[in-house]
């Protein structure tokens, strides 16, 4: 880390320790690079020492030249601590500390335009001679070598008491600088592998061929589509684009399109200004505003509104959008990655999702494969589930009895991902402490999803001495018992399998006394 002098005079210590000096002798305190250059002579910053024989010769194009070649030529004589150097090429005394962090030397402190006064005398005539040589804008020149400040011998210890105590604030604070800066590499190191494609488990065909799609799109701004049932991992490759992508050093925002209604979803993307609605007391920037030069993903796009559709193609369209209650455009720059668990395809057919927001939307479409699509995946997955956990617990990481992960195959996981990781963190809570995760503790679940065809046939053959209405009833009520299971509850899910509104299947659950 090179010695940032701007910084370094920031430092209150520095400060303070300088406008001593200054106080005391007249002496500057000043800072050179590892090569021994002066640092502010290379900003075009000189500050010369108050005495009238080095103003003049800084002043001077060779003047100057000759006094950073001696200031260059003093400081690699450095060892440990502050020292006496020897004078410059005016015979004027130079001073200086080494600046050491990480092992290496990063510079120097130094201070010269002073004499010792015991030594002034013989410093007399190389000043004057100099003086000449350089034909120097000095008039009286005796008198101004009279200008230049005189230090005691015994005083020169305390001035490199000062020095060294400058240089060991600087060393600390360089340290606490390293640190900080460890950290945060840290911390960033943790962020991007958190989400990097490694951690998008499986080696299935299916991710195999996600992960080439994946190390394409990583580098560009392209809009990108995530398609993919409910528990896939969608936000986890919008993140993975995002956080090994250019755009890292932004925000990632999130939002789900289904979980606010027209007026809240309007005001959380695109914000609002103050008055525009009650209880907007204050102007509020949108997600929008704050993934600016970020990513913006969208969950659950197809459940938004056909109004809200519109003011999203926009934003895609020209980059802009209006706040609520605003009159005046606002521009972003933001990908977008929107993700649905729906056929948008299918969508746009039934005429409720926009044809046009769908082709913005889907520049690139992704499918993440649902977790019995790739069951190869399995050990992978349990395993990197028992080591989150462990990490987690701060406990031994625990295993599966061969029986226990043999039923996991027979499952059909519709929560995918989800439900797994969900699983293993029950299984491990139900072990306690042992070891292996016997295969007891498996969920209790159906040997065979109802709704197959023997189990129709059957309610059919129940149904046969009753009339059809009564069949019928009958046969509507299992399969929405059915359904609630399979969905886990998921009423407009399963509103849009049956093909009824979420209203009528609500009604018909109470009608029915279907416990939920």
């Amino acid at each position: 880390m090179p010695i940032d002098s701007t910084r370094l005079e920031e430092l209150q210590i520095v400060r303070k320790i300088r406008e001593t000096v200054r106080r005391w002798w007249g002496i500057e305190l000043s800072f050179t690079d590892a090569r021994g250059m002066v640092i502010d002579h290379g900003k075009g910053i000189i500050i010369p020492p108050q005495n009238r024989i080095c103003t003049a010769c800084l002043g001077d194009r060779e003047g100057l030249k000759r006094c950073n070649a001696s200031i260059e030529k003093a400081v690699h004589k450095l060892r440990n601590g502050t020292e006496l150097l020897g004078p410059c090429h005016m015979g004027i005394e130079i001073v200086g500390t080494p600046i050491s962090f990480g092992g290496d030397r990063q510079g120097s402190l130094f201070a010269c335009g002073f004499l010792v006064a015991e030594k002034a005398p013989r410093a007399r005539d190389r000043a004057l001679e100099t003086v000449e040589a350089l034909k120097l804008p000095v008039t009286q020149p005796e008198a101004a070598f009279d200008t230049i400040q005189r230090i005691e011998a015994r005083e020169v210890p305390r001035l490199a008491d000062l020095m060294d105590t400058t240089v060991e604030e600087i060393d600390a604070y360089h340290a606490a600088v390293a640190l900080r800066e460890q950290r945060i590499s840290d911390l960033e190191d943790e962020l991007t592998a958190r989400y990097r494609f490694a951690d998008i488990i499986g080696k299935s065909a299916p991710m195999r061929r996600l992960y080439d799609v994946l190390d394409k799109l990583v580098e560009s701004d392209v809009t990108v589509l995530v398609h993919g049932e409910n528990g896939t991992g969608k936000e986890l490759i919008a993140r993975a684009l995002h956080f090994n992508g250019s755009r890292r050093q932004k925000q990632f925002v999130a939002q789900n399109c289904s979980a606010l209604n027209d007026q809240l979803l309007e005001s959380e993307l695109f914000g609002h200004v103050k008055g525009s609605f009650t209880g907007a007391t204050r102007d509020k920037p949108g997600l929008f505003k704050v993934a600016d030069g970020g990513t913006f993903f969208l969950d659950e796009v197809a459940d938004m509104s056909a109004a809200m559709q519109v003011k999203l193609l926009r934003v895609l369209q020209e980059g802009t959008f209006v706040p609520v209650g605003g009159t005046k455009p606002e521009k972003v720059d933001v990908r977008i990655i929107a993700a649905s668990n729906k056929d948008l395809r299918e969508a746009v057919l039934k005429r409720v999702f926009r044809e046009d927001l769908f082709y913005r939307l889907h520049v690139v479409a992704l499918e993440v494969p649902a977790l019995r699509e790739r069951l190869d995946d399995l050990p992978m997955l349990v395993d990197h589930f028992l080591d989150s956990v462990a990490e987690r617990t701060g406990k031994p990481r625990k295993r599966l009895h061969s029986d226990l992960m043999a039923t996991f195959y027979e499952y059909p996981w519709p929560g995918n991902v989800r439900e797994l990781e969900n699983e293993i963190e029950r299984l491990c809570v139900l072990a306690g402490d042992t070891e292996v995760v016997p295969p007891e503790l498996r969920a209790q679940r159906p040997d065979k999803a109802p709704g197959t065809a023997a189990h129709f046939a059957a309610l059919v053959q129940k149904g046969l001495g009753s009339d059809l209405a009564t069949a019928v009833t009958a046969l509507e009520k299992e399969m929405i018992e059915a359904g609630l299971r399979d969905t886990h509850g998921n009423k407009s899910r399963l509103a849009e399998r049956l093909g009824v509104s979420r209203t009528t299947l609500i009604k018909k659950i109470r009608d029915y006394g279907i416990a939920e």
